[in-house]
């Protein structure tokens, strides 16, 4: 695309472009050359220098953490792959954005793991030669999702994959795969943007304004999903604005308990405003994909699609909630992260600097040790919640700790 590359819309993660656009250059040159490179680490720190054969291999990892931008990533890199060309072209990028390019294949998962099936199925599309594109390219996402019996069933893809098929995989971290995996793939470590570079990118690709985008991209502590949604939903913003003005209003246990529940409350609000528009779009083009006109009775024998479909909308809120109370202690992090900077005298910028004046007066209620025993109840929590503790239980011990006795707090 010229002047513009399918790199554009990416922040923060120059070195690690370099990575995959010299990658997709000398795929695109001499996609005969493209040999199995593995247990290749690349830190995004370094550019390649090295010739085709190195610098293209058909098994990657990107790794960094929520929000980083790896599945941006990923699908800037295959439309890369797909087109042949290093920048990408306007019609494979937005079929890649669509999901509809016949030579990108997809496996995610609204559930806590991948499960094996989806794993056989994706990789027998792999043995397919691409259709119109250069490459075909199957995009894991949440690889970490994996078990390690299904894990191992990929192994021998990722080693001996067909000559242009390219498998993409996307986790936090390398640890959170298995070693065999690890050994088999090139892995791409992405760092945390910038404040600076989130917000330059809602203004550039969203339209919005420069001192909301600061603040989206300040709160949302540089998760670039997370930084949209904040800038572009008012809802979201209240959401979270309530969040912290609930915490700092916890004075007893009592409160603990009822904040505790209302915490519960706002993150099913914060689910069902991300999934319920979702579910009724794939409601609606299931319903015209079966040839089923609106309003039309459901003929017997095509219920079970649309039961299916159900289900994994079910798994997805279900999901969608753990991922909204998670979102929930990752704010109360930065709120008694900004608590404990301003006990310590740090120079460092709040994230939550607007809340400034009750920050200082929480500051004076406690000790630097109370918020400390704070955030790691907080962590506690996320650990609890993710072993599939009662998320109402994990939050109410969690706000408790919030609760200061008085010999933890400073004296006047």
């Amino acid at each position: 695309m010229d002047p513009v590359s399918v790199w554009s819309e990416l922040t923060g993660q120059d070195a690690a472009i370099a990575v995959f656009r010299a990658a997709a250059e000398a795929a695109g040159a001499r996609p005969e050359a493209s040999a199995p490179t593995r247990g290749v680490d690349d830190d995004a720190a370094t550019a390649p220098t090295a010739g085709p054969s190195q610098q293209m291999t058909h098994s990657w990892l990107i790794t960094g953490p929520p929000g980083s931008g790896r599945s941006n990533l990923a699908y800037a890199f295959a439309t890369a792959l797909i087109s042949g060309a290093p920048d990408g072209d306007e019609a494979t990028r937005i079929q890649v954005d669509a999901r509809s390019h016949p030579d990108l294949h997809v496996l995610a998962t609204e559930g806590v793991i991948i499960k094996r099936d989806d794993v056989r199925d994706i990789v027998k599309r792999s043995h397919y030669a691409p259709s119109i594109g250069r490459h075909r390219v199957i995009i894991v996402e949440d690889a970490d999702r994996m078990t390690e019996h299904t894990s191992n069933f990929l192994l021998k893809e990722l080693e001996e994959p067909p000559e242009r098929t390219v498998w993409i995989l996307c986790a936090p971290s390398e640890a959170d795969l298995i070693p065999t995996i690890r050994s088999r793939v090139r892995s791409v470590r992405l760092q945390v943007p910038s404040v600076t570079d989130v917000a330059a990118l809602l203004v550039r690709r969203d339209g919005v304004d420069a001192g909301l985008a600061e603040r989206a991209a300040r709160e949302a502590q540089s998760h670039i999903g997370m930084a949209h949604r904040l800038a572009t939903d008012h809802d979201a913003r209240a959401r979270r604005s309530e969040t912290l003005e609930l915490a700092l209003d916890v004075k007893s246990t009592a409160g603990a308990v009822m904040t505790a529940a209302r915490f519960l409350e706002i993150a099913g609000d914060d689910a069902k405003a991300i999934t319920e528009l979702r579910d009724a779009e794939e409601r609606e083009h299931a319903l015209h994909s079966l040839g089923i006109a609106p309003g039309q009775a459901v003929p017997p024998a095509l219920r079970p699609q649309l039961k299916a479909l159900e289900d994994d909308q079910k798994r997805r809120a279900t999901r969608s909630l753990r991922d909204g109370i998670d979102r929930i202690l990752v704010d109360l992090s930065s709120l008694y992260r900004d608590i404990l900077l301003i006990q310590l005298g740090a120079d460092v910028e709040l994230v939550n600097r607007e809340l400034l004046p009750r920050l200082e007066h929480a500051a004076e209620q406690a000790s630097p040790a109370g918020t400390l025993a704070t955030l790691d109840a907080i962590q506690t929590a996320r650990t609890r919640i993710e072993g599939n503790v009662q998320p109402a239980l994990a939050l109410e011990a969690m706000l408790v700790s919030a609760v200061r006795p008085p010999e933890t707090r400073r004296a006047a």
